[in-house]
């Protein structure tokens, strides 16, 4: 097929990208080509956004694919419109051969050629951004302004960063090599050698509700940059922002002379379930994964003929010792359990805190005034409705709300959770956190923060000493995993404890956090997003070994 973008154009256009990229991820300094504020898209943008999610909405998204068989989608808002988009429905008989069809092509591109192509993709999202904003907020639950970062220029970021790691690892060995061994008196032995980077086949990507970019784009460019067609399985609730996603992958495919079905999409209709069916095929050879624990189980177990790449559930846990900063203390930790109403993988659920209390700048304070502190910290982040809907969101399905409110029946409620009416959105269900205390000496093994209660709810949990509160922060990475541990101490020694049980257990920790930065955010091409070392998940956003088993090197030697 003829190509409209060739590879010296792109190079052009979007080798500094890659090439800061790069840098970026050897050094961990800050670095996004993505503007984090909506300002920065030009004046219409917010208004031409808000059209083009408008004008999707109530129309049938036809990409064009092989294997249509009929079409699907019943997406709901959180915040309570319909959003009326049918999906095509496929049939994996006739649309996996299709995309096979063009992995040839692909391979033969090479590293940098697919490093830029998928780079202009994320191009043309980002230039896009306040539309994938609204259809993020819509199907996720998120608030504007976080569905507008975290699943635009944040999500892109982890899109490029997974680029960057592909391309590094696909170009460690050379495209060819001459090579030469002498013989003595003999003429040497001679050989000419190349090395192609060769796809593993098609990888499934399987999407989840509340962050179906953030959490895609690693895996969906992870999978195309080292050479695999990219099959997307969309969470039945959180379509939109994939669908558009595919739309624009197989537009500039088709432009840069590749064939567009190299990425393709399957929406399942309301309670068929195709990930299992996918997730078994022969020709899926790679599975992307974020969500519940049991089906994340299913996958490693049953999809023996794919290298599955999971990110599923965790207990992730905040140690307080000490601070010399109490008012920061409670600050940061107010905002990191209310963010997003506590529906990120990342939000800290146990708080671990000596029942004798802790050292602060503010004198000593018991565990009773901690968690009160605590309570009225966030209460009065919440206070005002207009901020608690900019912060909160709204709850992503029914099964958190059923969460939330069984919560305050397992231990004393040290703040009860409110509801909070959005007068833009009527129908949505805003919730505040809710915070329970407990107490760890009755060594209860069926104890709820044992086990991760996804939503708004956090456990103030008395414990006997910071020694205990380490052990039982050992015990629940160890059996649970965790995506997030913090800890807030004034003792070098016990800084030193809490950073042995993270390295032991392979969990990502935060320090003493006061100010602006909290422990359920991470900065792409600085920090990992899990480690691969826990049950949370076994792959860490992003690094090498994210990347290098998606392709293999192949040799071809010949006589010189």
């Amino acid at each position: 097929m003829a190509a409209e973008l060739t590879v010296p154009q792109l190079s052009a256009k979007h080798r500094p990208t890659l090439d800061q990229a790069l840098s970026a991820i050897r050094s961990r300094a800050y670095w996004s080509p993505h503007p984090e504020h909506p300002k920065a898209y030009g004046e219409t943008a917010p208004a031409d956004g808000l059209a083009a999610f408008e004008a999707v909405r109530g129309t049938r998204l036809d990409l064009g694919q092989p294997g249509t068989d009929g079409w699907t989608g019943a997406e709901v808002s959180p915040f309570g419109p319909e959003l009326g988009v049918e999906y095509p429905h496929v049939d994996p008989d006739v649309l996996l051969p299709a995309m096979k069809a063009g992995m040839g092509a692909w391979r033969d591109a090479g590293p940098e050629a697919r490093a830029l192509v998928c780079i202009e993709i994320l191009s043309r999202i980002s230039a896009r951004t306040h539309e994938f904003a609204h259809a993020v907020m819509h199907t996720s639950g998120q608030a504007f302004m976080m569905a507008f970062q975290a699943g635009g220029p944040h999500a892109q970021d982890r899109g490029l960063e997974a680029v960057a790691y592909a391309y590094e690892e696909q170009t460690r060995v050379p495209g060819q090599a001459d090579w030469s061994k002498p013989q003595g008196k003999k003429d040497p032995l001679e050989l000419g050698k190349t090395f192609t980077a060769v796809p593993r086949g098609i990888a499934l990507m399987i999407g989840c509700n509340t962050f179906p970019t953030w959490n895609g784009y690693p895996g969906l460019f992870a999978s195309l940059a080292t050479g695999n067609a990219v099959l997307v399985k969309p969470h039945p609730r959180a379509v939109l922002p994939l669908a558009l996603t595919v739309q624009v992958a197989r537009e500039v495919l088709a432009e840069a002379g590749f064939d567009p079905n190299l990425v393709a999409l399957a929406v399942e209709r309301p309670g068929e379930g195709i990930a299992k069916t996918l997730a078994v095929r022969p020709e899926i050879k790679l599975i992307d994964y974020t969500g519940s624990t049991e089906f994340g189980d299913w996958l490693e177990t049953n999809a023996r003929q794919a290298q599955v790449y999971t990110e599923k559930a965790g207990v992730n846990t905040v140690v307080l010792d000490s601070t010399d900063n109490y008012k920061g203390m409670l600050s940061n930790l107010a905002f990191s359990l209310s963010l997003y109403s506590g529906q990120m993988c990342t939000t800290p659920q146990n708080l671990l805190i000596p029942r004798d209390g802790i050292a602060t700048d503010a004198g000593h304070k018991t565990y009773d005034e901690v968690v009160a502190d605590l309570a009225a910290s966030v209460g009065g982040l919440l206070g005002d409705d207009a901020r608690a809907n900019a912060l909160l969101g709204a709850l992503v399905n029914p099964d958190v709300k059923t969460r939330l409110e069984a919560a305050a029946a397992l231990g004393e409620v040290a703040l009860a959770s409110r509801e909070v009416v959005n007068p833009e959105f009527p129908d949505a269900v805003v919730r505040t956190p809710v915070m329970v205390k407990l107490d760890a000496a009755k060594a209860d093994p069926e104890a709820p923060y044992l086990s991760e209660c996804f939503g708004p709810v956090s456990f103030a949990v008395a414990v006997d000493t910071t020694a205990d509160a380490l052990d039982l922060l050992r015990r629940t990475v160890r059996e649970k995993g965790a995506m997030t541990v913090g800890a807030y101490t004034t003792s070098p020694d016990t800084e030193r404890a809490v950073e042995e049980v993270c390295l032991e257990e392979s969990a990502q920790l935060s320090l003493n956090l006061t100010g602006g930065v909290f422990v359920n955010q991470t900065a792409a091409f600085s920090d990992f997003h899990g480690s691969g070392g826990n049950p949370a998940a076994n792959a860490a956003l992003c690094d090498g070994a994210f990347v290098a088993n998606r392709f293999r090197v192949v040799e071809v030697r010949r006589q010189a």
